[in-house]
């Protein structure tokens, strides 16, 4: 390695040294507060040698990663959602009656894999990342491992999981066997050139990685997981889930999309369109059927990554910015309602029935208010960043004239736009007598409630104001394009 690959490779370098030192912390002195400002320390961190990484990129680091903005900005997504889970998770973690420490490593070592997917070139370090995430999932899935629940989520996932990186490691074994190449770059020369003598093999691998990473998106027919483990899981990781882990794998999906220049191959495209069409619809109608607060916003992030789908299918520059504007107003909308969901709950009692919310503007105005501010966004009404997010992916939908999957995405927009106002109009209902006996009085943590008040300015902010944001996003598509 030379001192440039050193550098780039700080963020990934610094993360790792963190997990470490924090595993060694952790058995030497147990103390919750210590072990969440060592992991905010760690974070932010990572997140202050992004610069010194970028003053070196594009650096390609031979075999595995490929250090350029667009990994960089993913990382920093990254780190930023990671913090932010952090800080919500504390109040938390506080009512747990096994010993919370670890739940900071294995945060930290999740962070590791997501980050390591973000900056993949090589299909090598997209399993080695893909894993570091999944297996740090399992446990933090299922930590509170006296509830049934929370275990059942870890297991579920577990399973799941495995038969994902099965077709993915079998769709990876039959590119190999076709190209003999396992990089990214490798196989956008070969299939530039000409090179392959057969395209069976390669398609029938690239459909089995796309099934294997479908897995971990929760695309449809790839679903039925979520709604289940979501429920299962604490809050603070379901929103690491919703999150983290789905934005590493897209942001390492729309990377292999774009070196294999994805959309000339006519078979692939229509697959992933019918699949864009029925997560988009299937999302947004299970939605309507759910009582549960978690398995709505479960439902709610499928229909919003068929989503993304149109955007990665539309392709170009434009369809990349769309994804990653989107990704960044997806992280803020989901880490502001999960965190809600998040200081309002505690172990032994999740927040999570329609029911818990009705009246909540009546002893909870400001929790009340964020929430509905975090809705408003998912539903994409303007002001918001999430209605700048959706109206990047139906101007680069119209560019590449996909006509029924923007159909489709205005249907799922308008039928997301019911499930929606149905938690709004909940929020602010008059609570019943004995509603008002059960209110707890007790004040909310304040690493918490801090955390949601940024995130709704971030919200607003962008959705009033969102050039800055649109002219960094504009550079890191370049980067990837």
């Amino acid at each position: 390695m030379s001192s440039l690959d050193f550098t780039a490779l700080l963020p990934l370098i610094l993360i790792t040294l963190a997990s470490l030192t924090l595993t060694l912390i952790v058995a030497g002195y147990r103390q919750h507060r210590l072990t969440m400002v060592a992991t905010l320390i760690a974070l932010v961190l990572c997140l202050a040698v992004i610069p010194l990484a970028a003053a070196v990129s594009p650096q390609h680091v031979p075999p595995l990663f490929i250090i350029d903005r667009y990994a960089l900005f993913y990382m920093g997504l990254i780190f930023t959602a990671a913090l932010a889970i952090t800080l919500l998770a504390y109040g938390y973690m506080k009512g747990l009656v096994d010993q919370p420490e670890e739940f900071y490593v294995l945060l930290l070592l999740a962070s590791l894999g997501a980050a390591i997917l973000a900056a993949s070139n090589h299909f090598a370090s997209l399993f080695l990342g893909l894993e570091i995430l999944s297996v740090s999932l399992f446990a933090l899935l299922a930590y509170p491992r006296r509830f049934q629940l929370s275990l059942e989520a870890g297991v579920k996932y577990l399973i799941l999981s495995s038969a994902s990186s099965a077709l993915l490691l079998f769709g990876m074994a039959l590119i190999y066997a076709e190209t003999g190449a396992l990089g990214f770059g490798q196989l956008s020369t070969l299939l530039s050139t000409g090179a392959l003598s057969s395209e069976i093999f390669f398609l029938a691998g690239l459909a089995l990685i796309m099934t294997g990473l479908g897995f971990k998106l929760s695309w449809v027919p790839f679903h039925l997981w979520a709604a289940d483990v979501y429920q299962g899981a604490p809050a603070p990781v379901t929103a690491f889930l919703a999150t983290v882990s789905k934005g590493a794998v897209f942001a390492l999906l729309l990377r292999l999309f774009v070196q294999v220049d994805g959309p000339q191959y006519h078979t692939l495209i229509v697959l992933l369109s019918f699949i864009a069409v029925a997560t988009i619809l299937a999302g947004n109608l299970l939605a309507l059927l759910q009582n549960n607060i978690k398995r709505i916003l479960a439902y709610s992030s499928i229909a919003h990554l068929g989503y993304l789908l149109v955007a990665l299918l539309a392709s170009g520059n434009l369809g990349v910015e769309a994804v990653t504007f989107y990704w960044v107003a997806y992280f803020i909308m989901n880490l502001g309602a999960f965190g809600v969901v998040t200081v309002l709950s505690s172990p032994t009692q999740e927040k999570e029935n329609l029911e818990d919310y009705r009246g909540l503007f009546w002893h909870r105005p400001g929790l009340a208010g964020i929430f509905t501010f975090m809705l408003l966004s998912l539903a994409g009404i303007p002001l918001t960043v999430g209605f700048i997010g959706k109206f990047y992916i139906f101007a680069a939908g119209v560019e590449a004239t996909l006509w029924i999957l923007l159909f489709t995405f205005v249907m799922g927009s308008i039928l997301g736009l019911f499930y929606y106002l149905r938690i709004i109009i909940a929020l602010y209902q008059t609570p019943t007598i004995e509603k008002e006996a059960l209110a707890s009085p007790s004040s909310l943590p304040l690493t918490g409630s801090l955390t949601l008040a940024l995130l709704t300015l971030l919200l607003i902010w962008w959705g009033v104001y969102p050039d800055p944001l649109m002219r960094m996003i504009q550079a890191v598509a370049m980067a990837l394009i």
